[in-house]
C-alpha cells in the first residue's frame, strides 16, 4: 500500500479532500484530519474511532500498527503501509471518515 492507495480509498467518500498536515500529505474531510503521512518513522498516521479500537489494533497486530509517545491519549495509530492488510485498511479509512464527517454527510452517503 502507498499513500496514493490510501487516498484512493478515502476519495470514495463525499467531502474528502487532499491537503497537508505538519508539512506532509494528508487526507481530510471538511477540514478534519483522517490520515497523514509521517516521515520519522515512515508510516501513516490514522484516526481511529476511539481509544478502545486503538488499543485493539496495537495489541492485535503489532506488525502493522504501532504508536509513539506523541500520540498517547489520542485516538490515532501509526500504520506500516507495507504490512497492513488492504481490506482492513479500507475498513479503517471508512471508520475514520464516518467519525470525522458531518452527520448529514454520512446520512446522505448511507442513503445512496
Amino acid at each position: 500500500m502507498t499513500f496514493a492507495d490510501v487516498l484512493a480509498l478515502a476519495q470514495r467518500f463525499p467531502g474528502v479532500e487532499e491537503g497537508t498536515s505538519y508539512g506532509t500529505a494528508a487526507i481530510k474531510v471538511r477540514g478534519k484530519l483522517i490520515a497523514r503521512l509521517r516521515t520519522d518513522p515512515d508510516a501513516l498516521v490514522l484516526r481511529v474511532a476511539d481509544m478502545g479500537e486503538r488499543e485493539a489494533l496495537l495489541q492485535g497486530e503489532p506488525d502493522a500498527f504501532f504508536t509513539t509517545p506523541h500520540y498517547d491519549g489520542y485516538p490515532m495509530v501509526l500504520v506500516r503501509l507495507d504490512a497492513v492488510d488492504p481490506g482492513q485498511l479500507a475498513e479503517l479509512v471508512e471508520d475514520a471518515w464516518r467519525a470525522r464527517a458531518p452527520k448529514r454527510l454520512v446520512a446522505e452517503y448511507d442513503a445512496r
